[in-house]
Protein backbone atom coordinates (compact mmCIF):
# COMPACT_ATOMS: atom_id res chain seq x y z
CA UNK A 1 0.00 0.00 0.00
CA UNK A 2 1.40 3.35 -0.92
CA UNK A 3 1.49 6.07 1.69
CA UNK A 4 -1.36 8.41 1.39
CA UNK A 5 0.32 11.58 1.87
CA UNK A 6 -2.36 14.04 1.78
CA UNK A 7 -2.16 15.84 -1.61
CA UNK A 8 -3.52 19.28 -2.63
CA UNK A 9 -1.50 22.10 -4.05
CA UNK A 10 0.30 23.93 -1.29
CA UNK A 11 -1.61 26.99 -0.22
CA UNK A 12 -0.05 30.15 -1.53
CA UNK A 13 -0.76 32.85 1.00
CA UNK A 14 -1.44 35.99 -1.00
CA UNK A 15 0.82 38.91 -0.41
CA UNK A 16 -0.63 41.87 1.44
CA UNK A 17 -0.96 45.40 0.16
CA UNK A 18 1.93 47.72 0.92
CA UNK A 19 0.07 49.53 3.67
CA UNK A 20 -0.04 46.54 6.02
CA UNK A 21 1.45 47.41 9.35
CA UNK A 22 3.09 44.01 9.91
CA UNK A 23 5.39 42.26 7.49
CA UNK A 24 5.19 38.49 7.12
CA UNK A 25 7.79 36.50 5.22
CA UNK A 26 6.44 32.99 4.69
CA UNK A 27 9.89 31.53 4.14
CA UNK A 28 11.80 33.54 6.70
CA UNK A 29 13.43 31.77 9.58
CA UNK A 30 12.63 34.64 11.94
CA UNK A 31 10.10 37.46 11.98
CA UNK A 32 11.71 40.72 10.79
CA UNK A 33 11.92 42.37 14.18
CA UNK A 34 13.76 39.49 15.84
CA UNK A 35 17.39 39.63 14.84
CA UNK A 36 19.39 39.92 18.03
CA UNK A 37 19.14 39.31 21.74
CA UNK A 38 18.63 43.05 22.25
CA UNK A 39 15.61 42.99 19.97
CA UNK A 40 14.28 39.89 21.72
CA UNK A 41 14.59 41.56 25.11
CA UNK A 42 12.91 44.67 23.74
CA UNK A 43 10.04 42.61 22.38
CA UNK A 44 9.63 40.79 25.68
CA UNK A 45 9.67 44.03 27.62
CA UNK A 46 6.78 45.25 25.46
CA UNK A 47 4.93 41.99 26.10
CA UNK A 48 5.37 42.38 29.80
CA UNK A 49 3.66 45.76 29.78
CA UNK A 50 -0.05 46.07 30.43
CA UNK A 51 -1.76 45.37 27.11
CA UNK A 52 -5.32 46.04 26.10
CA UNK A 53 -6.64 42.75 24.75
CA UNK A 54 -9.79 41.71 22.99
CA UNK A 55 -12.16 39.17 24.49
CA UNK A 56 -14.71 36.87 22.91
CA UNK A 57 -16.47 36.51 26.30
CA UNK A 58 -16.80 32.77 25.93
CA UNK A 59 -19.02 31.15 28.53
CA UNK A 60 -17.70 28.26 30.63
CA UNK A 61 -18.53 24.74 29.55
CA UNK A 62 -21.89 23.22 30.46
CA UNK A 63 -20.02 20.04 31.41
CA UNK A 64 -17.08 20.72 33.70
CA UNK A 65 -14.48 18.32 35.06
CA UNK A 66 -16.44 17.37 38.17
CA UNK A 67 -19.60 16.65 36.21
CA UNK A 68 -17.84 14.42 33.69
CA UNK A 69 -15.89 12.55 36.37
CA UNK A 70 -19.08 11.93 38.36
CA UNK A 71 -20.81 10.06 35.53
CA UNK A 72 -21.88 6.48 36.20
CA UNK A 73 -23.52 4.17 33.70
CA UNK A 74 -24.93 0.66 34.07
CA UNK A 75 -24.41 -0.05 30.37
CA UNK A 76 -20.72 -0.67 30.91
CA UNK A 77 -21.71 -4.00 32.50
CA UNK A 78 -20.97 -7.14 30.49
CA UNK A 79 -24.56 -8.42 30.66
CA UNK A 80 -25.67 -5.63 28.33
CA UNK A 81 -23.00 -6.32 25.72
CA UNK A 82 -23.83 -10.04 25.85
CA UNK A 83 -27.51 -9.32 25.26
CA UNK A 84 -26.60 -6.99 22.37
CA UNK A 85 -24.60 -9.84 20.80
CA UNK A 86 -27.69 -12.08 20.97
CA UNK A 87 -29.83 -9.40 19.31
CA UNK A 88 -27.24 -8.91 16.56
CA UNK A 89 -27.54 -12.61 15.73
CA UNK A 90 -31.30 -12.16 15.48
CA UNK A 91 -31.00 -9.24 13.05
CA UNK A 92 -28.51 -11.19 10.92
CA UNK A 93 -31.19 -13.83 10.50
CA UNK A 94 -33.48 -11.14 9.09
CA UNK A 95 -30.81 -10.12 6.60
CA UNK A 96 -30.41 -13.72 5.46
CA UNK A 97 -34.12 -14.14 4.73
CA UNK A 98 -35.45 -14.09 1.19
CA UNK A 99 -37.07 -10.68 0.81
CA UNK A 100 -38.17 -8.48 -2.03
CA UNK A 101 -35.50 -5.96 -3.07
CA UNK A 102 -37.53 -3.08 -1.61
CA UNK A 103 -37.79 -4.70 1.80
CA UNK A 104 -34.06 -5.39 1.85
CA UNK A 105 -33.32 -1.78 0.91
CA UNK A 106 -35.66 -0.41 3.55
CA UNK A 107 -34.08 -2.64 6.21
CA UNK A 108 -30.58 -1.49 5.21
CA UNK A 109 -31.70 2.14 5.28
CA UNK A 110 -33.24 1.65 8.72
CA UNK A 111 -30.09 -0.02 10.07
CA UNK A 112 -27.94 2.84 8.78
CA UNK A 113 -30.12 5.53 10.32
CA UNK A 114 -30.31 3.56 13.57
CA UNK A 115 -26.47 3.48 13.58
CA UNK A 116 -26.47 -0.31 13.57
CA UNK A 117 -25.15 -1.01 10.07
CA UNK A 118 -21.51 -1.45 11.17
CA UNK A 119 -22.56 -4.69 12.86
CA UNK A 120 -23.70 -6.06 9.50
CA UNK A 121 -21.20 -4.77 6.94
CA UNK A 122 -20.68 -8.14 5.30
CA UNK A 123 -24.39 -8.93 4.97
CA UNK A 124 -25.22 -5.45 3.65
CA UNK A 125 -22.46 -5.57 1.05
CA UNK A 126 -23.68 -8.97 -0.18
CA UNK A 127 -27.26 -7.73 -0.51
CA UNK A 128 -26.31 -4.54 -2.34
CA UNK A 129 -24.00 -6.43 -4.69
CA UNK A 130 -26.84 -8.80 -5.52
CA UNK A 131 -29.29 -5.95 -6.13
CA UNK A 132 -26.80 -3.99 -8.22
CA UNK A 133 -25.94 -6.83 -10.57
CA UNK A 134 -29.54 -8.02 -10.82
CA UNK A 135 -30.84 -4.58 -11.81
CA UNK A 136 -28.02 -3.96 -14.27
CA UNK A 137 -29.85 -6.36 -16.59
CA UNK A 138 -33.36 -5.38 -15.48
CA UNK A 139 -35.09 -2.76 -17.64
CA UNK A 140 -38.45 -3.03 -15.89
CA UNK A 141 -39.85 0.38 -14.96
CA UNK A 142 -40.34 0.85 -11.23
CA UNK A 143 -41.90 3.49 -9.01
CA UNK A 144 -40.07 6.64 -7.96
CA UNK A 145 -39.72 5.60 -4.32
CA UNK A 146 -37.97 2.30 -5.07
CA UNK A 147 -35.77 3.76 -7.78
CA UNK A 148 -34.56 6.68 -5.66
CA UNK A 149 -33.98 4.60 -2.51
CA UNK A 150 -31.95 2.04 -4.43
CA UNK A 151 -29.98 4.76 -6.23
CA UNK A 152 -29.06 6.48 -2.96
CA UNK A 153 -28.01 3.36 -1.08
CA UNK A 154 -25.95 2.02 -3.96
CA UNK A 155 -24.15 5.33 -4.47
CA UNK A 156 -23.55 5.67 -0.73
CA UNK A 157 -21.74 2.33 -0.85
CA UNK A 158 -19.60 3.24 -3.84
CA UNK A 159 -21.51 1.60 -6.69
CA UNK A 160 -21.44 3.42 -10.03
CA UNK A 161 -25.13 4.09 -10.73
CA UNK A 162 -26.12 6.41 -13.57
CA UNK A 163 -28.47 9.33 -13.08
CA UNK A 164 -30.23 8.04 -16.20
CA UNK A 165 -32.35 5.77 -13.99
CA UNK A 166 -34.53 8.83 -13.40
CA UNK A 167 -35.11 9.61 -17.09
CA UNK A 168 -38.30 7.55 -17.11
CA UNK A 169 -39.83 10.05 -14.68
CA UNK A 170 -39.38 12.99 -17.06
CA UNK A 171 -41.70 14.35 -19.75
CA UNK A 172 -40.85 15.11 -23.36
CA UNK A 173 -39.43 18.50 -22.33
CA UNK A 174 -36.92 16.91 -19.97
CA UNK A 175 -38.72 18.03 -16.80
CA UNK A 176 -39.93 15.77 -14.02
CA UNK A 177 -43.59 14.84 -14.42
CA UNK A 178 -45.69 17.17 -12.27
CA UNK A 179 -47.97 14.36 -11.03
CA UNK A 180 -44.99 13.01 -9.07
CA UNK A 181 -45.57 15.93 -6.71
CA UNK A 182 -48.33 13.86 -5.08
CA UNK A 183 -45.97 10.98 -4.23
CA UNK A 184 -44.58 12.19 -0.89
CA UNK A 185 -42.52 9.07 -0.12
CA UNK A 186 -41.10 9.05 -3.62
CA UNK A 187 -40.33 12.77 -3.51
CA UNK A 188 -38.54 12.41 -0.19
CA UNK A 189 -36.33 9.65 -1.55
CA UNK A 190 -35.69 11.61 -4.75
CA UNK A 191 -34.67 14.61 -2.63
CA UNK A 192 -32.29 12.50 -0.53
CA UNK A 193 -30.84 10.85 -3.65
CA UNK A 194 -30.14 14.22 -5.28
CA UNK A 195 -27.45 15.00 -2.69
CA UNK A 196 -25.26 12.22 -4.11
CA UNK A 197 -24.78 14.19 -7.34
CA UNK A 198 -21.45 15.10 -8.88
CA UNK A 199 -20.37 17.85 -11.27
CA UNK A 200 -22.38 17.99 -14.51
CA UNK A 201 -25.25 15.72 -13.42
CA UNK A 202 -28.10 17.90 -14.62
CA UNK A 203 -30.82 15.32 -14.01
CA UNK A 204 -29.95 15.22 -10.30
CA UNK A 205 -29.84 19.03 -10.22
CA UNK A 206 -33.38 19.04 -11.64
CA UNK A 207 -34.39 16.32 -9.18
CA UNK A 208 -33.16 18.44 -6.29
CA UNK A 209 -35.05 21.56 -7.36
CA UNK A 210 -38.20 19.61 -8.21
CA UNK A 211 -38.36 17.62 -4.97
CA UNK A 212 -37.40 20.59 -2.79
CA UNK A 213 -40.20 22.67 -4.29
CA UNK A 214 -42.93 20.11 -3.59
CA UNK A 215 -41.62 19.03 -0.18
CA UNK A 216 -41.37 22.63 1.01
CA UNK A 217 -44.91 23.24 -0.22
CA UNK A 218 -46.05 20.19 1.74
CA UNK A 219 -44.47 21.50 4.96
CA UNK A 220 -45.89 24.99 4.44
CA UNK A 221 -49.43 23.69 3.83
CA UNK A 222 -49.60 21.10 6.64
CA UNK A 223 -50.59 21.63 10.24
CA UNK A 224 -48.20 20.57 12.99
CA UNK A 225 -50.58 17.78 14.03
CA UNK A 226 -50.77 16.34 10.51
CA UNK A 227 -48.01 13.74 10.80
CA UNK A 228 -49.16 10.52 9.15
CA UNK A 229 -46.65 7.68 9.57
CA UNK A 230 -43.89 10.11 10.60
CA UNK A 231 -43.61 11.26 6.97
CA UNK A 232 -44.02 14.96 7.69
CA UNK A 233 -41.42 14.86 10.46
CA UNK A 234 -39.05 13.05 8.11
CA UNK A 235 -39.59 15.70 5.46
CA UNK A 236 -38.86 18.52 7.91
CA UNK A 237 -35.66 16.82 9.06
CA UNK A 238 -34.55 16.25 5.48
CA UNK A 239 -35.13 19.88 4.53
CA UNK A 240 -33.03 20.92 7.53
CA UNK A 241 -30.14 18.55 6.78
CA UNK A 242 -30.34 15.70 4.23
CA UNK A 243 -29.15 12.22 5.16
CA UNK A 244 -25.98 12.51 3.07
CA UNK A 245 -24.92 15.67 4.95
CA UNK A 246 -26.02 14.40 8.35
CA UNK A 247 -24.01 13.00 11.26
CA UNK A 248 -25.78 9.72 11.91
CA UNK A 249 -25.04 9.17 15.61
CA UNK A 250 -26.82 12.34 16.84
CA UNK A 251 -29.66 11.67 14.40
CA UNK A 252 -30.05 8.08 15.56
CA UNK A 253 -31.86 9.00 18.77
CA UNK A 254 -34.61 10.80 16.86
CA UNK A 255 -34.80 7.97 14.34
CA UNK A 256 -35.05 5.32 17.08
CA UNK A 257 -38.08 7.13 18.47
CA UNK A 258 -39.61 7.56 15.00
CA UNK A 259 -38.93 3.90 14.13
CA UNK A 260 -40.60 2.79 17.35
CA UNK A 261 -43.81 4.59 16.32
CA UNK A 262 -44.06 2.65 13.07
CA UNK A 263 -46.64 -0.14 13.14
CA UNK A 264 -44.36 -2.34 10.99
CA UNK A 265 -41.20 -1.82 13.05
CA UNK A 266 -39.29 -4.98 13.97
CA UNK A 267 -39.09 -5.45 17.77
CA UNK A 268 -35.65 -7.11 17.62
CA UNK A 269 -34.21 -4.25 15.57
CA UNK A 270 -35.80 -1.69 17.88
CA UNK A 271 -34.50 -3.34 21.05
CA UNK A 272 -31.00 -3.61 19.58
CA UNK A 273 -31.06 0.04 18.50
CA UNK A 274 -31.93 1.26 22.00
CA UNK A 275 -29.42 -1.04 23.71
CA UNK A 276 -26.64 -0.24 21.24
CA UNK A 277 -27.26 3.50 21.70
CA UNK A 278 -26.97 3.19 25.48
CA UNK A 279 -23.87 0.97 25.35
CA UNK A 280 -22.21 3.39 22.94
CA UNK A 281 -23.16 6.32 25.16
CA UNK A 282 -21.53 4.59 28.13
CA UNK A 283 -18.38 4.10 26.05
CA UNK A 284 -18.38 7.79 25.18
CA UNK A 285 -18.69 8.75 28.84
CA UNK A 286 -15.70 6.62 29.83
CA UNK A 287 -13.59 8.22 27.11
CA UNK A 288 -14.71 11.72 28.08
CA UNK A 289 -13.45 10.99 31.60
CA UNK A 290 -10.01 10.12 30.22
CA UNK A 291 -9.93 13.26 28.08
CA UNK A 292 -11.11 15.55 30.88
CA UNK A 293 -8.38 14.24 33.19
CA UNK A 294 -5.77 14.95 30.52
CA UNK A 295 -7.21 18.41 29.96
CA UNK A 296 -7.12 19.21 33.66
CA UNK A 297 -3.50 18.02 33.90
CA UNK A 298 -2.45 20.36 31.09
CA UNK A 299 -3.90 23.31 33.09
CA UNK A 300 -4.57 25.08 29.79
CA UNK A 301 -8.08 26.13 30.79
CA UNK A 302 -6.64 27.55 34.02
CA UNK A 303 -3.65 29.34 32.52
CA UNK A 304 -5.43 30.44 29.32
CA UNK A 305 -8.89 31.41 30.63
CA UNK A 306 -9.69 33.43 27.49
CA UNK A 307 -9.83 30.24 25.39
CA UNK A 308 -12.88 28.05 24.86
CA UNK A 309 -13.15 25.07 27.19
CA UNK A 310 -15.01 22.62 24.96
CA UNK A 311 -14.18 19.00 25.76
CA UNK A 312 -17.54 17.51 24.81
CA UNK A 313 -17.94 19.57 21.62
CA UNK A 314 -14.44 18.53 20.53
CA UNK A 315 -15.23 14.87 21.14
CA UNK A 316 -18.27 15.18 18.86
CA UNK A 317 -16.08 15.25 15.76
CA UNK A 318 -14.93 11.65 16.34
CA UNK A 319 -18.13 9.73 16.94
CA UNK A 320 -19.19 8.83 13.40
CA UNK A 321 -16.10 8.17 11.32
CA UNK A 322 -14.41 6.44 14.26
CA UNK A 323 -17.50 4.95 15.87
CA UNK A 324 -16.41 1.36 16.50
CA UNK A 325 -15.06 0.39 19.95
CA UNK A 326 -11.59 -0.49 18.61
CA UNK A 327 -10.97 3.17 17.75
CA UNK A 328 -11.07 4.37 21.37
CA UNK A 329 -7.46 5.60 21.34
CA UNK A 330 -8.05 7.37 18.03
CA UNK A 331 -11.17 9.12 19.34
CA UNK A 332 -9.38 10.27 22.48
CA UNK A 333 -6.34 11.48 20.53
CA UNK A 334 -8.32 13.36 17.88
CA UNK A 335 -10.35 15.04 20.61
CA UNK A 336 -7.08 16.28 22.11
CA UNK A 337 -6.10 17.60 18.67
CA UNK A 338 -9.39 19.49 18.41
CA UNK A 339 -8.96 21.02 21.87
CA UNK A 340 -5.41 22.16 21.10
CA UNK A 341 -6.63 23.60 17.80
CA UNK A 342 -9.34 25.56 19.61
CA UNK A 343 -6.84 26.90 22.13
CA UNK A 344 -4.34 28.00 19.47
CA UNK A 345 -7.13 29.49 17.36
CA UNK A 346 -8.25 31.61 20.33
CA UNK A 347 -4.67 32.76 20.91
CA UNK A 348 -4.48 34.00 17.33
CA UNK A 349 -8.07 35.11 16.94
CA UNK A 350 -8.88 36.67 20.27
CA UNK A 351 -6.14 37.28 22.79
CA UNK A 352 -2.52 37.69 21.62
CA UNK A 353 -0.92 40.86 20.36
CA UNK A 354 0.59 40.87 16.91
CA UNK A 355 4.10 40.96 18.41
CA UNK A 356 3.33 37.86 20.47
CA UNK A 357 1.92 36.06 17.46
CA UNK A 358 5.07 36.72 15.46
CA UNK A 359 7.13 35.23 18.28
CA UNK A 360 4.83 32.23 18.59
CA UNK A 361 4.82 31.62 14.84
CA UNK A 362 8.62 31.79 14.70
CA UNK A 363 8.88 29.22 17.49
CA UNK A 364 6.41 26.90 15.75
CA UNK A 365 8.00 27.38 12.33
CA UNK A 366 11.48 26.42 13.57
CA UNK A 367 10.12 24.12 16.31
CA UNK A 368 12.83 25.50 18.51
CA UNK A 369 12.44 24.69 22.20
CA UNK A 370 15.09 27.24 23.09
CA UNK A 371 13.05 29.93 21.33
CA UNK A 372 10.35 29.35 23.96
CA UNK A 373 12.29 31.78 26.16
CA UNK A 374 11.02 34.58 23.93
CA UNK A 375 7.38 33.71 24.56
CA UNK A 376 5.08 35.00 27.27
CA UNK A 377 4.18 32.43 29.89
CA UNK A 378 0.77 31.46 28.51
CA UNK A 379 2.31 30.74 25.09
CA UNK A 380 5.11 28.70 26.64
CA UNK A 381 2.53 26.51 28.35
CA UNK A 382 0.57 26.07 25.12
CA UNK A 383 3.62 25.29 22.98
CA UNK A 384 5.06 22.80 25.44
CA UNK A 385 1.69 21.05 25.78
CA UNK A 386 1.51 20.76 21.99
CA UNK A 387 5.09 19.50 21.77
CA UNK A 388 4.50 16.87 24.46
CA UNK A 389 1.30 15.73 22.77
CA UNK A 390 3.03 15.29 19.39
CA UNK A 391 5.91 13.38 20.95
CA UNK A 392 3.57 11.07 22.81
CA UNK A 393 1.49 10.26 19.72
CA UNK A 394 4.61 9.82 17.59
CA UNK A 395 6.07 7.49 20.23
CA UNK A 396 2.99 5.28 20.16
CA UNK A 397 3.06 5.08 16.35
CA UNK A 398 6.80 4.35 16.42
CA UNK A 399 6.30 1.49 18.87
CA UNK A 400 3.48 0.00 16.79
CA UNK A 401 4.76 0.56 13.24
CA UNK A 402 8.48 1.41 13.41
CA UNK A 403 8.07 4.73 11.62
CA UNK A 404 8.78 8.22 12.93
CA UNK A 405 6.04 10.74 12.13
CA UNK A 406 7.17 13.77 14.18
CA UNK A 407 8.12 15.82 11.07
CA UNK A 408 4.70 15.25 9.47
CA UNK A 409 2.79 16.08 12.65
CA UNK A 410 4.81 19.22 13.25
CA UNK A 411 4.29 20.37 9.68
CA UNK A 412 0.52 20.13 10.00
CA UNK A 413 0.65 22.48 13.02
CA UNK A 414 3.09 24.80 11.27
CA UNK A 415 0.70 25.04 8.32
CA UNK A 416 -2.18 25.82 10.66
CA UNK A 417 -0.27 28.60 12.42
CA UNK A 418 0.90 30.00 9.08
CA UNK A 419 -2.72 30.37 7.98
CA UNK A 420 -3.79 31.82 11.33
CA UNK A 421 -1.08 34.48 11.35
CA UNK A 422 -2.13 35.50 7.85
CA UNK A 423 -5.66 36.09 9.13
CA UNK A 424 -4.28 38.00 12.11
CA UNK A 425 -2.35 40.28 9.77
CA UNK A 426 -5.41 40.91 7.64
CA UNK A 427 -7.36 41.81 10.78
CA UNK A 428 -4.61 44.07 12.14
CA UNK A 429 -4.38 45.94 8.84
CA UNK A 430 -8.15 46.22 8.38
CA UNK A 431 -7.69 44.42 5.05
CA UNK A 432 -10.57 42.50 3.47
CA UNK A 433 -9.12 39.72 1.31
CA UNK A 434 -10.70 38.58 -1.92
CA UNK A 435 -12.93 35.55 -1.59
CA UNK A 436 -10.31 33.43 -3.31
CA UNK A 437 -7.57 34.67 -0.98
CA UNK A 438 -9.78 34.00 2.00
CA UNK A 439 -10.83 30.47 1.02
CA UNK A 440 -7.33 29.39 -0.02
CA UNK A 441 -6.06 30.38 3.39
CA UNK A 442 -9.23 29.27 5.17
CA UNK A 443 -8.97 25.74 3.85
CA UNK A 444 -5.99 25.37 6.20
CA UNK A 445 -7.14 27.59 9.08
CA UNK A 446 -10.37 25.57 9.27
CA UNK A 447 -8.23 22.97 11.15
CA UNK A 448 -9.47 20.05 9.02
CA UNK A 449 -5.99 19.36 7.54
CA UNK A 450 -4.35 19.12 10.95
CA UNK A 451 -7.16 16.91 12.29
CA UNK A 452 -7.09 14.57 9.29
CA UNK A 453 -3.31 14.45 9.25
CA UNK A 454 -3.36 12.99 12.74
CA UNK A 455 -6.33 10.78 11.88
CA UNK A 456 -4.42 9.32 8.93
CA UNK A 457 -1.52 8.18 11.11
CA UNK A 458 -3.87 6.81 13.77
CA UNK A 459 -5.94 4.54 11.52
CA UNK A 460 -3.55 3.63 8.67
CA UNK A 461 -1.68 0.37 9.02
CA UNK A 462 0.86 -0.11 7.60
CA UNK A 463 2.25 3.40 7.22
CA UNK A 464 4.92 3.58 4.56
CA UNK A 465 7.72 6.12 4.40
CA UNK A 466 7.43 9.02 1.99
CA UNK A 467 9.29 12.23 1.37
CA UNK A 468 6.37 14.43 0.29
CA UNK A 469 3.62 15.80 2.46
CA UNK A 470 0.79 17.66 0.81
CA UNK A 471 -2.96 17.92 1.16
CA UNK A 472 -5.32 15.90 -1.02
CA UNK A 473 -8.41 17.30 -2.75
CA UNK A 474 -10.61 15.21 -0.47
CA UNK A 475 -9.23 17.11 2.51
CA UNK A 476 -9.68 20.44 0.77
CA UNK A 477 -13.37 19.66 0.22
CA UNK A 478 -13.92 18.73 3.85
CA UNK A 479 -12.01 21.87 4.89
CA UNK A 480 -14.12 24.13 2.71
CA UNK A 481 -17.38 22.72 4.03
CA UNK A 482 -16.30 23.31 7.63
CA UNK A 483 -14.93 26.76 6.84
CA UNK A 484 -18.08 27.95 5.03
CA UNK A 485 -20.64 26.45 7.42
CA UNK A 486 -18.66 27.98 10.28
CA UNK A 487 -18.73 31.36 8.55
CA UNK A 488 -22.50 31.31 8.07
CA UNK A 489 -23.02 30.63 11.78
CA UNK A 490 -20.27 32.67 13.43
CA UNK A 491 -19.85 35.68 11.16
CA UNK A 492 -22.19 38.00 13.12
CA UNK A 493 -20.39 37.28 16.42
CA UNK A 494 -16.88 37.62 15.01
CA UNK A 495 -17.62 40.82 13.11
CA UNK A 496 -18.89 42.38 16.35
CA UNK A 497 -15.50 41.89 17.99
CA UNK A 498 -13.55 43.06 14.93
CA UNK A 499 -12.24 39.76 13.59
CA UNK A 500 -10.97 39.33 10.04
CA UNK A 501 -13.63 39.42 7.33
CA UNK A 502 -15.11 36.04 6.53
CA UNK A 503 -16.50 34.60 3.29
CA UNK A 504 -19.77 36.54 3.50
CA UNK A 505 -18.03 39.89 3.96
CA UNK A 506 -15.36 39.06 1.38
CA UNK A 507 -17.99 38.31 -1.25
CA UNK A 508 -20.02 41.40 -0.35
CA UNK A 509 -17.03 43.70 -0.84
CA UNK A 510 -15.85 41.94 -3.98
CA UNK A 511 -19.24 41.76 -5.73
CA UNK A 512 -21.33 44.51 -4.14
CA UNK A 513 -23.88 41.92 -3.01
CA UNK A 514 -26.22 42.37 -0.07
CA UNK A 515 -25.84 40.30 3.09
CA UNK A 516 -28.58 37.88 2.02
CA UNK A 517 -27.18 37.56 -1.49
CA UNK A 518 -23.73 36.85 -0.05
CA UNK A 519 -25.09 34.23 2.34
CA UNK A 520 -26.91 32.52 -0.53
CA UNK A 521 -23.71 32.50 -2.54
CA UNK A 522 -21.82 30.86 0.35
CA UNK A 523 -24.55 28.20 0.53
CA UNK A 524 -24.10 27.67 -3.21
CA UNK A 525 -20.35 27.22 -2.62
CA UNK A 526 -21.13 24.53 -0.02
CA UNK A 527 -23.41 22.76 -2.52
CA UNK A 528 -20.69 22.84 -5.18
CA UNK A 529 -18.07 21.58 -2.73
CA UNK A 530 -20.25 18.59 -1.84
CA UNK A 531 -20.38 17.71 -5.53
CA UNK A 532 -16.59 17.61 -5.56
CA UNK A 533 -16.57 15.60 -2.33
CA UNK A 534 -18.93 13.07 -3.90
CA UNK A 535 -16.50 12.63 -6.79
CA UNK A 536 -13.49 12.25 -4.51
CA UNK A 537 -15.14 9.66 -2.26
CA UNK A 538 -15.38 7.15 -5.11
CA UNK A 539 -12.20 8.09 -6.94
CA UNK A 540 -9.20 5.78 -6.64
CA UNK A 541 -7.16 8.15 -4.49
CA UNK A 542 -5.38 5.46 -2.46
CA UNK A 543 -6.98 6.33 0.87
CA UNK A 544 -8.66 3.62 2.90
CA UNK A 545 -12.45 3.62 3.07
CA UNK A 546 -12.18 4.37 6.78
CA UNK A 547 -10.09 7.49 6.19
CA UNK A 548 -12.41 8.69 3.41
CA UNK A 549 -15.36 8.31 5.77
CA UNK A 550 -13.52 10.30 8.44
CA UNK A 551 -12.91 13.13 5.97
CA UNK A 552 -16.54 13.18 4.84
CA UNK A 553 -17.82 12.97 8.40
CA UNK A 554 -15.89 16.09 9.40
CA UNK A 555 -17.95 17.94 6.80
CA UNK A 556 -21.08 16.40 8.27
CA UNK A 557 -20.06 17.38 11.80
CA UNK A 558 -19.68 20.95 10.55
CA UNK A 559 -23.31 21.00 9.38
CA UNK A 560 -24.47 19.59 12.72
CA UNK A 561 -22.32 21.90 14.83
CA UNK A 562 -23.31 25.09 13.03
CA UNK A 563 -26.89 24.23 12.09
CA UNK A 564 -28.45 26.41 14.79
CA UNK A 565 -25.67 28.93 15.32
CA UNK A 566 -22.17 28.74 16.73
CA UNK A 567 -22.17 25.31 18.35
CA UNK A 568 -18.67 25.72 19.81
CA UNK A 569 -18.23 29.33 20.87
CA UNK A 570 -21.76 30.12 22.02
CA UNK A 571 -23.35 28.04 24.76
CA UNK A 572 -27.14 28.03 24.50
CA UNK A 573 -29.97 25.76 25.61
CA UNK A 574 -30.54 24.24 22.16
CA UNK A 575 -26.94 23.07 21.90
CA UNK A 576 -26.96 21.85 25.50
CA UNK A 577 -30.10 19.79 24.94
CA UNK A 578 -28.80 18.23 21.71
CA UNK A 579 -25.47 17.20 23.18
CA UNK A 580 -26.93 16.06 26.50
CA UNK A 581 -29.36 13.73 24.74
CA UNK A 582 -26.45 12.27 22.79
CA UNK A 583 -23.87 11.77 25.55
CA UNK A 584 -25.59 11.91 28.93
CA UNK A 585 -29.24 10.80 28.71
CA UNK A 586 -29.88 7.08 28.00
CA UNK A 587 -32.90 5.86 26.05
CA UNK A 588 -35.43 4.17 28.30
Amino acid sequence: MSLLLIHIPLVIIPSKPAHLSYTFHAGARKPPYIGSSTRRRSAMQCIGMTTARRSANYNPSFWDFNYIQSLTNQYTEERHSMHATELIVGVKKLLHQELEANRWLELIDDLQQLCLSHHFDQEINQILNSIYYENTCNTKKRDLYSTALEFRLLREHGFQVSQDVFDCFKNENGDFISSLGNDIRGLLQLYEASFLLTQGEETLELAHKFSTKYLQRLVDDCDDDDDEDNILESVRNALDIPIHWRVQRPNSRWFIEAYGRRPESNPIVLELAKLDFNITQAMHQQELKVISRWWKETRLSEKLPFARDRIVESYLSTIDGLSQPQYAYSRITITKVCMLVTTIDDIFDVYATMEELQLFYDTIERWDLEAMEQLPNYMQICFLTLNNFINEMAYNVLIEQDILIIPQLRKSWQDLCKSLIQEAQWQAAGYTPTLNEYTNNGSISSSVPVILSHTFFLITNPIEKASLYEYHELIRCSSMILRLTNDLATSPYEMERGDVSESVQCYMKESGASVEEAREYVKFMIWETWKEMNEERVRDCGFSKKFIKCAIDLGRVAHYTYQIGDGVGVQNSHIKDRISSLFFEPIV
